[in-house]
């Protein structure tokens, strides 16, 4: 649909335009599908902005950006400033230009999407600025205009870790990253796959603190190769931005140890064949086989379109809610569905099916939504004798994430009740005295966007605290 603006005293008009490759192309393999706007189409689409009173997008972006001016600056041919405002309020906007749901956030709350016509490309727009701002050297090194001699630990390279550790770098502190893993980024890096994010874009950012003189300590799990009191005396501070890992359990007759797949392995596994990693025993592929995908959140979409391009012979994505109620991101259900991927809607596992220890299928309940009662969710409930089969030969669980038991040698760590660790209601202060916490570690499963946001304003208390020595301590 096209809009109608006032542009240097002419009107005229100018479509939507997010150009992406064709289905049969991007399924031969995992590069980014999005293909980046010229500089023309990038300002054409950035003047499709309306300039409205009230900016809607700004208000549902959970960093709050100042997108209207950054919009405008790249409208009119101002790249390097837009760029700068953009990169006020967000640490890696061009990250969260290429990840973020803005189907959900600013561009649905765009006034041109609220009244009927096409959404502003806010999203491309903001990584097409983020890859200009690289490839032109608009992205300023790390050069704090003080050192400090306190020092902050921060356990998880993942987005929160990394946001945190370039606003506490750019302050002055001493700061060293520790993660299990042996490279920084974390899901970032291992959980979203290329086709979405492309690894290059993470490393650059990594790279950059590394340069401004942050410290990785990398293939370092805490609770194993050190403990939560050993930091606390090696540190001023420490941040716990680990994330959530535990995958959900699929609860269903005939299911085993090694019968299905969890979503984060199998993502993981490809992650690490596109950084060239060599192939190792044990690693999950789809090449010839009938995949079930149980799940309906982004790491399910992640799941089905990796399995597409692993060339499985078919992939059903089996979700118990329909189409209007599924959590994750609509824009990936329709890149799924041009890609060849088949949904069953009002499907949940009943079941799994088997010969010996092979998987063979899933057995399924044909479910119907109820009506919801006032201010409530619709529930969902069978329908009698309407179980159906999906033949299967991998079955990957992807039904969410829960925190990992990561205070079992921590008792004085408090929780929630779901696991996830409790802070103090803006501090991001926990129970123990100099330490905060931040990112999925306290939001449960999450978007990206709230992990930059969250490690960000952490990092602020943090910086508050070390010059105050004052902090709320979570109840």
């Amino acid at each position: 649909m096209h809009k109608t603006l006032k542009q240097g005293g002419t009107f005229v008009v100018e479509p939507r335009r997010l150009s992406k490759a064709s289905a049969e192309l991007r399924a031969r393999g995992f590069g980014e599908i999005t293909i980046p706007p010229s500089t023309e189409t990038a300002e054409k689409q950035a003047s499709r902005c309306t300039d409205c009173g009230v900016p809607f997008c700004q208000n549902a972006c959970p960093l709050q950006n100042n997108i209207p001016d950054w919009l405008r600056l790249s409208a009119e041919n101002e790249p390097r400033e837009a760029w700068r405002v953009a990169s006020l309020t967000s640490t890696m906007p061009e990250i969260c230009g290429r990840i973020c749901p803005q189907d959900r956030l600013c561009e649905g709350a765009c006034t041109l999407n609220q009244s009927g016509w096409d959404a502003v490309t806010i999203g491309s727009v903001e990584a097409w600025l983020g890859d200009q701002a690289f490839a032109n050297g608009w992205v300023e090194p790390i050069r704090p205009a003080a050192e400090r001699g306190e020092s902050v630990g921060i356990v998880g390279a993942g987005p929160a870790g990394m946001a945190a550790a370039d606003r506490l770098r750019s302050e002055g502190y001493q700061v060293t990253v520790y993660d299990r893993h042996d490279r920084a980024g974390g899901l970032l890096i291992y959980g979203i796959p290329g086709f979405k994010l492309e690894k290059h874009v993470v490393q650059r950012r990594v790279d950059r603190l590394i340069d401004g003189g942050v410290q990785f300590a990398l293939g370092c799990e805490i609770g194993k190769d050190v403990t939560l009191t050993e930091l606390r005396e090696r540190h001023d501070v420490v941040l716990l931005a680990m994330g959530v890992y535990q995958p959900r359990i699929l609860s269903a007759p005939g299911r085993g140890p090694d019968s299905t797949v969890a979503a984060l392995s199998y993502l993981t596994h490809q992650n690490r064949r596109d950084l060239g990693d060599a192939e190792q025993d044990g690693w999950h592929e789809a090449r010839g086989k009938r995949v079930v995908v149980i799940g309906g959140g982004d790491t399910a979409m992640d799941c089905v379109r990796t399995a597409i391009r692993q060339g499985a012979a078919s992939v059903t994505c089996l979700y118990r809610r329909d189409r209007e109620n599924m959590p994750g991101s609509a824009r990936e259900v329709v890149n799924a569905e041009e890609e060849g991927v088949v949904f069953e809607w009002l499907g949940a596992p009943k079941a799994l099916l088997s010969q010996g220890d092979t998987v063979t299928g899933v057995r399924a309940a044909r479910m119907q939504l109820t009506e919801a009662a006032p201010g409530e969710r619709r529930d969902i409930v069978p329908v009698p004798g309407a179980d159906f089969d999906i033949p299967a030969d991998i079955v990957i669980e992807a039904l969410g994430f829960s925190p990992e038991p990561f205070a079992a040698h921590e008792p004085n760590l408090r929780l929630r009740d779901d696991g996830t660790i409790k802070v103090g209601s803006i501090s991001f202060a926990t129970s123990l005295p100099g330490v905060f916490a931040a990112g999925d570690a306290v939001r449960g499963a999450s978007l990206v966007v709230w992990a930059v946001r969250e490690g960000q304003d952490a990092a602020a208390e943090i910086d508050r605290y070390l010059k105050t020595r004052t902090e709320e301590v979570a109840a």
